[in-house]
């Protein structure tokens, strides 16, 4: 069984696979995580693992965690299943990477947009020669939300809800009419500047708000919230093949 460990920037989301079948899921701070870490490997017979950490996570608290289990940390340098062709790949993302990862493992031999809906929505293209080329990073959902009430004297801090109207009758329905309209009609329109210029394309929703978002979109999409999960078990397995 392995181990991936998916360092966020709100929770740590964890995930035991045995072979390729995701099994179970775990989600805690990062202050827990290693007591989280050990009681999951005393549970499962874990053999391996990778983590990635797109929030800060010591050094120590890394090779704490080697101590109990057969570890890859993701960086830039880790071998991956694509053609990084990525300007300045040492900025690109791991959560991106490992999309990348996922999107060409998955779907080889096809123009593959994955949209990652968390704390930002990234957009992250992998082409039918296997070429990751790069995409977009835009403000998340929550984020849109804060920034209304943050930089506002008046504005209120509300959680997502699907926009009963377009227009908006009062001030709580107009922000979310406009940050959930707004959102979505991004994303839709993102899509499409990609289906025009490449033709055939398979599309991806990923990250928190996949379940929210995907009601929204006019596009077909295949929506799962769990592929920087799935995309790190495929480097893991990737890298697995020099063992």
């Amino acid at each position: 069984m392995n181990l991936i460990i998916d360092v966020g920037n709100t929770r740590v989301k964890t995930a035991v696979f045995e072979k390729d079948k995701l099994k179970e899921l775990f989600f805690f701070n990062k202050g827990e995580i290693f007591t989280s870490v050990k009681e999951i490997t005393k549970k499962f017979p874990i053999q391996r693992g990778i983590i990635s950490a797109v929030a800060k996570l010591t050094d120590e608290k890394i090779e704490k965690l080697k101590g109990i289990l057969n570890l890859i940390t993701l960086d830039n340098e880790t071998k991956v299943p694509f053609i990084n062709k990525y300007e300045t790949p040492k900025t690109l993302g791991v959560d991106r990477i490992a999309l990348a990862a996922y999107a060409i493992s998955n779907h080889p031999n096809k123009n593959v947009l994955v949209i990652d809906a968390g704390t930002c929505v990234t957009f992250d293209f992998v082409n039918a020669q296997g070429e990751y080329l790069g995409g977009a990073i835009s403000p998340g959902l929550k984020m849109r939300y804060q920034s209304l009430n943050n930089y506002t004297s008046k504005l209120p801090l509300l959680n997502s809800k699907e926009p009963n109207s377009f227009i908006g009758k009062n001030t709580q329905e107009s922000i979310h009419s406009g940050v959930v309209n707004g959102i979505s009609r991004e994303i839709d329109g993102v899509i499409t500047q990609y289906k025009n210029k490449f033709g055939d394309l398979t599309v991806l929703l990923t990250g928190g708000d996949t379940n929210f978002l995907v009601k929204q979109l006019k596009n077909d999409i295949f929506a799962n919230p769990n592929l920087v999960l799935e995309g790190l078990h495929q480097i893991l397995t990737y890298n697995r093949a020099d063992d």
